[in-house]
């Protein structure tokens, strides 16, 4: 670690210098061009265990670090839509692009929880600051003047490498006892160690990131507990819960991956059939039993993208219910990919178009936000004890329409 010699903390200016404000228009423009680059880079990544720093600047310049950004500091206070679209869009590309970008976008959010002194901290000279980081409270703090001292290892913090900031849970000495507080660090902070090796997913760089005794000024630091359970805003990105929303970053790259995957399948299926040899009957019921499954897929993913829009705080058995559409749609993904993958043979197996997706797509499905049999407990029990009829599977079925 390279510690500075002076805290860090927040300077003061009497405005922020901003980059033209961005729309959601811009990244959806953007997206084909970042998509395409990330294509091209794709199986670099997946050997050199991490994006290129031309896919990175692609990201950056398409708008994935502004979209959940307020405002005043040059973002768009974006919707969970777009993010759901664009983040699927680049996954046809690059998965491990998707999910860096949707990570990026994440920890944008969340620094939104910071006060306003933070904020301009990060945002204060323009709204293209990479944020990555770890919600598991794997670091402690202990109190200082004007903040806290912070110490901690931090697994699995995806685009590490290329990250301004890490926002970083930890367990934070307070009162006479201690509570979960997301911790903003800049890069001369914290070290970061290549552990990252897992068979899919290669590209996103998931290292593990080591902080040592860093002084985190108190503007630099919020609770969880208002990330956790959202919060009233005029800004609809924090409003919605992390349980209800986070997920969406981590299923969306596997819909662009598996998207990918039906295509190279579909263009198999026309060769096949070109050739004068007809696809046999296996294989084309697979492919529809698959491709219904991805789009029964993108349809629960949609709705909790649109319902997280609405921007106002979710009940608790709304919140299960998100978290539920999301895991399952990782199941149907997950199920479809991995039955061509299966179909497609020794040969074909061995050809990145069909083996990546299926890497990328049970790489992802291991993300602890996306087990089903966890979400499915939870949506149970809250149906169980909700005496609101209206969040019962009569209702849940009627939402479709809403």
């Amino acid at each position: 670690m390279c510690p500075s010699a002076e805290p860090h903390r927040p300077k003061e200016t009497e405005a922020p210098r901003l980059r033209r404000t961005s729309s959601e228009r811009d990244l959806l423009d953007a997206v084909p061009a970042a998509s395409s680059l990330a294509a091209q880079g794709a199986d670099a990544a997946d050997r050199d265990g991490r994006l290129a720093a031309e896919t990175v600047a692609a990201l950056t310049d398409a708008g994935f670090h502004r979209l959940f950004v307020p405002p005043g500091w040059g973002g768009c206070d974006g919707t969970f839509t777009t993010l759901v679209t664009t983040v699927a869009a680049v996954g046809e590309g690059c998965a491990s692009a998707a999910w860096v970008a949707a990570v990026f976008a994440n920890f944008g959010r969340l620094a939104g929880f910071l006060p306003q002194e933070g904020q301009r901290a990060i945002w204060g000279n323009g709204a293209d600051a990479r944020l990555s980081g770890a919600v598991a409270p794997s670091g402690r703090a202990l109190p200082a003047p004007g903040g806290w001292l912070l110490s901690g290892r931090w697994q699995y913090v995806s685009g590490a490498s290329f990250s301004d900031w890490a926002l970083l849970a930890g367990r934070a000495a307070e009162g006479g006892g201690e509570q979960v507080r997301f911790f903003a660090v800049p890069r001369h902070e914290y070290e970061i160690t290549g552990t990252w090796s897992a068979p899919g997913m290669r590209g996103t760089g998931s290292d593990t990131v080591r902080v040592e005794g860093a002084f985190v000024a108190k503007e630099l630091s919020f609770p969880r507990r208002p990330a956790a359970g959202g919060t009233s805003s005029p800004y609809r990105r924090l409003a919605a819960p992390s349980a209800a929303v986070t997920p969406l970053c981590f299923v969306s790259p596997a819909l662009g991956a598996a998207s990918a995957a039906l295509a190279a399948w579909a263009e198999r299926l026309r060769g096949a059939g070109t050739s004068g040899k007809a696809p046999t009957e296996a294989a084309r019921i697979a492919f529809a039993r698959s491709t219904g499954e991805v789009d029964a897929a993108r349809l629960l993913v949609d709705r909790v993208a649109s319902g997280a829009d609405r921007g106002r705080v979710m009940t608790r058995p709304e919140v299960a219910r998100h978290a539920r559409d999301t895991a399952l749609a990782m199941d149907l993904v997950s199920t479809a990919v991995s039955r061509l993958y299966r179909l497609v043979g020794t040969s074909g197996q061995s050809e990145s178009r069909f083996q990546r997706p299926w890497r990328d797509i049970t790489t992802a499905a291991g993300h602890a936000l996306l087990d089903f049999e966890a979400a499915g407990r939870s949506y149970t029990d809250e149906l169980i004890t909700s005496r609101k009829a209206a969040h019962g599977a009569p209702q849940d079925a009627r939402s479709h329409r809403d």
